[in-house]
C-alpha cells in the first residue's frame, strides 16, 4: 500500500495542476490573483516547519477551486512544497482519509518534513459548511420534482460566492491556519 509520502512524491507540483485544469481553470486563478495573505507573521513562522501539503482534488469541485489557490498562496509564501492527487485517478488515498464517510475533498494532508503524516484538513471550513448545511435545508425533499432544478441553482448560487465573496476566503485561511497551528503545538 502506497504511503502519503510516495503519493506525494508522485503528485503534480500546485502550479502545474491549476496550469492544467480543465474545469473552473479561470474561476481557480481569479481567486489566486485576487487573494491576499494577511499580514500575520504565519507564512514566516511555518518556514521553521519544513512541511509539505498535499491536495487530495479534481478539477472540477466547487470548494478545491476555491480553496486550493488559497493554500498555494501561503504554500508559496512559506517556501512549502505544494503537490496535488487527483481522489478519482486512485481512490486509495482518499479512502485512507474520509468525511463522514464520503469521498469529500478537497482534503489537504499536511506531512513533516520526513513525509510523516501529522494531520489533514478539509474538506471546508467550519463556518462554510454552516452555511452551505443552511442552504440545503431551503431545498425541497429529494422526492420532490423540483428538487434536481433546485439543487443546481444551490450549486451555481454557491459556486459564485466562492470566486467572489473574500470573507470566504478568510475562512478558509483562518481555519486552516488553527489547523496547523494546532498540529505544531502538538509535536513540540
Amino acid at each position: 500500500m502506497k504511503t502519503e509520502l510516495q503519493f506525494f512524491i508522485e503528485g503534480k507540483s500546485i502550479q502545474t495542476y491549476m496550469d492544467e485544469m480543465s474545469k473552473l481553470k479561470e474561476e481557480s486563478f481569479t481567486i489566486y490573483e485576487k487573494f491576499q495573505l494577511p499580514a500575520d507573521g504565519f507564512a514566516e513562522k511555518l518556514q521553521q516547519h519544513h512541511l509539505h501539503f498535499l491536495t487530495i482534488t479534481e478539477d472540477w469541485c466547487g470548494d478545491a477551486m476555491m480553496i486550493n489557490p488559497i493554500i498555494r498562496k501561503l504554500a508559496e509564501a512559506a517556501n512549502i512544497d505544494m503537490r496535488v492527487t487527483l481522489r478519482d485517478a486512485d481512490t486509495t488515498l482518499i479512502d485512507r482519509h474520509l468525511t463522514n464517510g464520503g469521498r469529500a475533498i478537497p482534503i489537504i494532508l499536511i506531512l513533516d518534513e520526513d513525509g510523516t503524516l501529522l494531520g489533514k484538513w478539509g474538506p471546508r471550513a467550519p463556518q462554510i459548511q454552516q452555511l452551505v448545511d443552511e442552504g440545503r435545508s431551503l431545498l425541497p425533499p429529494k422526492e420532490d420534482p423540483t428538487f434536481t432544478e433546485r439543487q443546481k441553482e444551490f450549486i451555481k448560487t454557491f459556486t459564485g460566492r466562492f470566486i467572489t465573496d473574500e470573507t470566504l476566503w478568510l475562512y478558509v485561511y483562518d481555519s486552516f491556519k488553527e489547523k496547523i497551528e494546532t498540529l505544531l503545538n502538538q509535536t513540540k
